[in-house]
């Protein structure tokens, strides 16, 4: 696949870096989850298969992430969200644009998709909804205000996360965005794939997320595929029928 680099320059000034292959008839996107760079499985997948359609492919870093510019911590929801509309808004995405978006991506997938007219399919791979929000209710009341309090907290303890300090304000925006996820509602195809056994971001997430959608527009194309598997979904299995989705005609 021919991938050409490319630079997009923030509100700040700082660089959001990606890589992209021009193509016809598609054009998919694929955003990434929290704390997660842009090339993995699932994105080399898309990328090689987009190749054999002949579609566009792009996939990018966040600012404060991977190989795009600016400090981790200068960063929250709302910049990850002006990142997708300047990577949306590059001119080749003009129309038959497919967002594949895993766990926090996902969510971001979402958003961008009610306000962006070329998006026509959605593909989340379990999408993180109210990501800060549902975290800083599942944790002792005790943490949460020390969270508020300090200002600052890691997702967790463990060696993956303890290093990354997440402001109070990812809290904040998290709840205020998920407030607004059903307030301009687009007719998008989306697909929801959700690990069953996923303790990262829970299923349940996924089901009340549909039920509240067609609460509000019974009949919006919307498709759960709850499936046994963990969060990653990267196994070959899983790959497989992700491929099957991602082929599937709008």
């Amino acid at each position: 696949m021919s991938l050409h680099a490319f630079e997009l320059k923030g509100a700040d000034g700082k660089l959001i870096r990606g890589d992209r292959a021009d193509g016809t008839g598609r054009q998919i996107i694929f955003m990434t989850g929290f704390l997660s760079k842009r090339w993995g499985n699932k994105s080399k997948a898309l990328a090689q298969w987009c190749e054999q359609q002949g579609w566009g492919f792009c996939c990018y870093d966040v600012r404060g992430f991977g190989d795009s510019e600016g400090t981790f911590t200068d960063y929250t929801l709302s910049d990850w969200m002006a990142d997708a509309r300047a990577v949306i808004s590059m001119p080749k995405n003009k129309s038959g644009l497919t967002i594949v978006g895993n766990s926090l991506g996902g969510w971001i997938a979402w958003m961008m998709a009610q306000e962006f007219e070329q998006v026509d399919r959605l593909i989340l791979i379990a999408p993180a909804f109210n990501m800060m929000g549902v975290r800083a209710d599942s944790i002792s009341a005790e943490r949460r205000h020390d969270w508020q309090s300090a200002g600052w907290m890691p997702w967790d303890d463990d060696p993956l996360h303890k290093d990354w300090p997440l402001s109070w304000k990812w809290v904040e925006e998290s709840r205020h965005f998920w407030k607004s996820s059903f307030d301009r509602l687009r007719s998008v195809k989306t697909t929801i794939l959700h690990g069953s056994h996923d303790s990262v971001i829970l299923p349940e997430g996924s089901r009340q997320f549909v039920a509240q959608l067609l609460a509000k527009a019974p009949g919006y194309p919307i498709d759960l595929n709850l499936i046994s598997g963990d969060h990653r979904l990267s196994s070959p299995e899983y790959i497989q029928l992700f491929h099957r989705l991602v082929l599937e005609p709008v």
